[in-house]
């Protein structure tokens, strides 16, 4: 008995050509075709993706990714190269772990002159059943195909099997409504089935649209705020949900992930869930497992009336929970919701499932470097100094963090006292602040031992000298070796005897200039400096300078994330800095470095940013 759709006696190459004549394809590249072998070889991971159509002497490639030259630029096989023929042939699929090994296959030339050793293809079908080719996967290496793997294998099938018949059926529509007009009725019929298989087709196409948007898109995410800004136009075209919520997991509870737009009314109010809440999330986290509410009714039968109050005030009827498993844990919840009654078909289902593994990969990359960014972070902010208390001075720092978090910089401001003087008078206090080169932990952890080491350095060298203890820095970093380079001020404030003026000495290793405040108001920049400190350089002559500081002056030391910009000249935003030193000096220190960090920075720094300010009462 012949298989359904199987002409008997007819060769199934003829056939199948006769049937692919009105689809219009050839051995020729087709973008639809095409599009399904890239998601074969990247759902598969095979090198090898093939949508292949068997005609008489011939399989021809409308669909191709990964073969050889000069099979790929001829679109075509012979047959004594073809596994796919297996498949017409049966009209079932073929996996096949290792070619070599297989009784059927071990003689094929494809083993030889293509490398073909695993295979798994499954039939390309018209309307009638009849089988036109095969959507096929090929590894260079022996392989187990895993379940899942065929299971999205045979999704994309039934995808690519609906577009065929969508074109063979255009096709035969456009040629049956020319010759039989007066065939109403059958005409009817061919639009309503035209129709359906046409939103069969461009659900497919959706699905795998779908597939290949997450693989793509959600590569580049930096962190969870990201992951949820893309996943509501990442589902958009598939079912187009109502909402699409990213909830994490740590420990006991699941914690939304805000998305780009809270103005929807959709759970606001609601950042943290527990583990054992009756609500479909918290079952899909408890439960491991994927968790559908077809609708309201559904709530109400399977949950308290707690969450039914909660979904009906979000408006939201159909909900899907699909846990988000990372390589060793559970991480989280995707929740996708409909306000309106929505079903989710089987090929649906299995899309959204397949994209949440691309989501759960997101997650646990942003999981790691919001981690590590915020080591980094506590680890710059606990080397920053606690100031200490001066008699006779005022002093004051900000410091304000890149609005990247990646960019975890060697920014940082120093402030300590010197052992105390023999007259019994109040002790010489010194200030740094430095900016290593880098941003990432290594200029973090560089930033801490230099810190420690000019300390040392200057603590080691009585009369304190800054010029000096940058030198002995160098010779440190020399000798150890430390690779490490930046810019820095070291200064020393000595108190005036029976006055209450101080003196300041330092040494500029090429930062951006101290701008001095005198008591009338005028600024200076105190611009004499060295060159930066940097291996490559060797050691450097570093001389020192000194300038009387009355009472009521005031001494702003800085980073160059406060001046540099893109597209700004770096001297007309120091005399910007300039300006508003004089202009408001006279306020308490801290509101000043606010000021002046807020009419320089248009919002988020692109730079770590360290001001430190010193005034003599």
């Amino acid at each position: 008995m012949p298989e359904q759709g199987r002409e008997t006696g007819a060769d199934p190459g003829a056939v199948s050509r006769r049937a692919l004549r009105p689809a219009g394809l050839a051995a020729v590249a087709d973008p639809g075709m095409d599009r399904f072998a890239r998601l074969v070889s990247r759902l598969l991971r095979v090198p090898v993706a093939l949508v292949s159509l068997v005609e008489e002497d011939r399989q021809i490639l409308p669909g191709m990714i990964g073969l050889p030259e000069p099979w790929a630029g001829e679109r075509a096989l012979p047959l004594s190269h073809s596994l796919c023929r297996y498949v017409v042939e049966s009209g079932r699929p073929l996996i096949v772990p290792d070619a070599r090994a297989d009784d059927r296959l071990r003689g094929s030339p494809a083993i030889r002159d293509l490398g073909v050793i695993a295979y798994a293809g499954l039939p390309l079908t018209d309307a009638d059943g009849l089988v036109l080719g095969s959507l096929c996967g090929m590894d260079h290496q022996p392989r187990a195909w895993d379940p899942g793997e065929l299971a999205d294998l045979k999704d994309l099938a039934a995808a690519c099997s609906a577009e065929l018949r969508l074109r063979i059926l255009s096709a035969q529509h456009s040629s049956a409504r020319k010759v039989l007009e007066t065939a109403r009725a059958a005409a009817e019929h061919a639009r309503s089935d035209a129709e359906r298989l046409e939103q069969e087709a461009q659900a497919g196409l959706d699905h795998a649209e779908l597939l290949l948007k997450a693989s793509e898109e959600l590569a580049q995410t930096s962190g969870l705020e990201d992951v949820q800004q893309r996943l509501r136009d990442l589902f958009g075209g598939v079912g187009k949900p109502s909402y699409v919520g990213l909830l994490v997991a740590d420990r006991e509870e699941l914690h939304r992930v805000p998305g780009p737009d809270e103005a929807d009314g959709v759970e606001p109010e609601i950042l943290t869930l527990p583990a054992d809440a009756t609500s479909p999330s918290a079952r899909a986290l408890r439960e491991r497992r994927t968790v559908f509410v077809p609708d309201r009714d559904a709530l109400v039968a399977g949950y308290g009336p707690e969450t039914v109050a909660f979904f009906d005030g979000m408006g939201l009827t159909t909900i899907l929970c699909l846990p988000l498993w990372g390589r060793r844990t559970l991480l989280g919840v995707l929740a996708i919701c409909w306000t309106k009654r929505h079903r989710v078909s089987i090929p649906e289902r299995a899309a959204l499932t397949a994209a949440s593994g691309y989501v759960a990969q997101a997650v646990e990359r942003a999981l790691y470097l919001d981690e590590r960014i915020s080591v980094a972070r506590q680890l710059q902010a606990a080397m920053l100094t606690d100031l200490p208390l001066a008699d006779g001075m005022e002093i004051s720092a900000l410091y304000q963090a890149a609005a990247d978090d990646n960019m975890v910089g060697g920014d940082w401001y120093d402030a300590y006292h010197l052992p105390p003087a023999a007259s019994g008078g109040p002790a010489a206090l010194v200030v740094t602040v430095g900016d290593i080169i880098g941003h990432d932990m290594h200029a973090a952890t560089v930033m801490g031992q230099l810190r420690s080491m000019l300390r040392q350095a200057t603590l080691d060298h009585p009369p304190y000298s800054p010029a000096t203890a940058l030198s002995a820095l160098e010779a440190a970093c020399s000798v150890l070796p430390i690779v490490a380079g930046g810019t820095l001020v070291h200064a020393r404030l000595d108190p005036v005897d029976g006055s209450p003026d101080w003196t300041l000495t330092w040494s500029n290793a090429g930062h951006p200039p101290p701008l001095l405040r005198a008591p009338d108001g005028r600024v200076t920049p105190l611009e004499q400096h060295d060159v930066l400190l940097h291996q490559a350089l060797g050691p450097a002559h570093r001389t020192e300078h000194r300038r009387a500081l009355p009472s009521g002056s005031t001494l702003l030391l800085y980073t160059d994330g406060l001046i540099e910009r893109r597209g700004h000249d770096l001297d007309a935003a120091i005399a910007q800095v300039s300006a508003l030193l004089a202009r408001h000096g006279g306020e308490p220190l801290p509101d000043l470095l606010h000021r002046i960090s807020s009419r320089l920075v248009d919002g988020a720094p692109e730079d770590d940013i360290v001001l430190l300010a010193l005034r003599i009462p």
